[in-house]
């Protein structure tokens, strides 16, 4: 219920929260050190989300597609054209790893503080009226490189409790809380907007589901300030990052991956049929946690706009100046300030020269099913995350899953011609996913949609 909160809270004039002016301070500082060393001596603005500013940002669909079109998937950096599912798995898909790690996410470290899981609460609970087995987790963080930096993970498993074998998990980024937890009053209203469905959580258990909730900030705290803790912190030893070292999306993805592997271990989940799950900026790291660890069968990626599945090279709503100034840029890795700058050693860049763009991390993820999920602006779901333009990313990526024999027969054609069904009207074939529901900036309206389709993917039945 607290994950509904949290998605519902978030809208593009408040998507940072508001830092102290100590963190703010410290935000600046590190965001100035990474334009140092990168040489970039200004930023461009971001376009505001206020359609009063001299900044406005474009809604304007006729200036949208300024670049001739998206990075191709199917060819090589040889010149090789990929034709085969051998060759995208052996030459292609590792081509295009490296180019979000080295630019646009930055490099998970190759040795990370090993993670140790305890329970720390255990209570028999419901969830509806399911019985359910309910186990707070901390997953401490080896730190005896940097005794001085302590990071523990915060994770709440549920279970169904009458479960004859081992059942599917979705790992939700979110606050943890066990079933039985009161609501805080300033929460209860936010839970009422998610329209007549049951929240997500009962209907996986109803499903014969477990789910995890997994909080983002005990991986990686969501500031610029924060990066020297948490784990990027920890593992460079309280310095600040280099330009490629890994942002917060790419932290958060690392912190569910540590989660899964805790999950695999016991007798009650099935890990080969884990999911991943966010809205908003966790919808961005579900997506990259999904993209990057072919362990994770399934994923629902919630309005993740700029960074998720947004097109950088869209002019339409949140760009990628956004991400490269101070409130946002802290997600990515630093070499993906470069690509705001106005003036540095290196130039001026912009979006048309960063090697992948939005359809390649989506195309990562294939022949897995992803289901992509947005809203609509009347309701919350800004025009600011770029619906539009995510469908055309969608579309893009679906040569991949049609190279790899996973066809979506709803999902093909041109994607720089592709034009959204109408709301309420999902693109549910195949593994690759689409549906508008008629709600606000959360997922909750697709759950009731995602979980039979997910089933009929995963071959999963009670």
């Amino acid at each position: 219920m607290l994950h509904l909160f949290l998605a519902l809270l978030l809208s593009p004039a408040q998507a940072q929260p508001q830092p102290n002016p100590a963190q703010a301070a410290a935000t600046a500082e590190d965001h100035r050190d990474m334009m140092r060393q990168l040489g970039i001596h200004s930023l461009r603005p971001g376009p505001s989300g206020n359609p009063q500013s001299p900044n406005s940002a474009n809604y304007d669909e006729s200036k949208a597609n300024p670049f001739p079109g998206y990075p191709t998937l199917l060819t090589a950096k040889n010149g090789r054209k990929i034709t085969t599912p051998d060759a995208w798995r052996k030459l292609r898909r590792p081509e295009i790893i490296e180019d979000f790690d080295r630019e646009v996410l930055g490099r998970v470290p190759p040795q990370t503080p090993k993670v140790t899981w305890t329970v720390v609460r255990q209570s028999q609970d419901k969830v509806g009226e399911t019985p359910v087995l309910a186990r707070e987790l901390n997953g401490r963080l080896d730190n005896s490189a940097h005794p001085a930096i302590e990071v523990n993970i915060r994770m709440v498993l549920v279970t169904p409790a009458n479960a004859k074998g081992k059942v599917p998990v979705m790992i939700l980024f979110t606050r943890p809380s066990f079933p039985s937890d009161p609501i805080p009053p300033a929460f209860a209203r936010f839970a009422a907007q998610r329209g007549p469905d049951p929240p997500a959580t009962r209907q996986l258990i109803e499903a014969g589901w477990a789910y995890a909730q997994l909080l983002p900030a005990s991986i990686q705290a969501d500031n610029g300030a924060g990066l020297t803790q948490g784990v990027i912190g920890l593992v460079n030893k309280g310095q600040r990052r280099k330009p490629d070292d890994w942002g917060a999306l790419r932290a958060w993805a690392w912190g569910a991956s540590r989660a899964l592997d805790y999950l695999a271990t016991g007798n009650t989940i099935d890990a080969k049929r884990a999911g991943i799950e966010g809205v908003s900026r966790y919808g961005k790291a579900a997506l990259v946690t999904m993209a990057l660890d072919p362990r994770f069968a399934v994923a629902l990626i919630g309005s993740s706009g700029e960074g998720g599945a947004k097109p950088h090279r869209r002019n339409f709503g949140e760009a990628v100046e956004n991400l490269t100034a101070s409130g946002e840029y802290h997600w990515m890795a630093g070499n993906f300030l470069k690509y705001g700058a106005s003036e540095s050693t290196l130039g001026a860049k912009n979006a048309g020269d960063i090697p992948v763009d939005s359809h390649m991390l989506i195309a990562l993820c294939a022949p897995r099913p992803v289901f992509i999920s947005y809203g609509i602006p009347e309701k919350g779901d800004a025009l600011w995350l770029d619906q539009q333009g995510s469908f055309m990313a969608t579309v893009a990526a679906a040569e991949v899953y049609s190279l790899l024999n996973a066809k979506n027969t709803a999902l093909t054609g041109d994607y720089r011609t592709a034009k959204m069904p109408p709301v309420n009207t999902g693109l549910l074939d195949g593994p690759l996913a689409w549906r508008q529901h008629d709600g606000g900036h959360t997922d909750a309206p697709n759950w009731i949609h995602f979980i039979p389709w997910a089933n009929r993917h995963l071959r999963y039945t009670r």
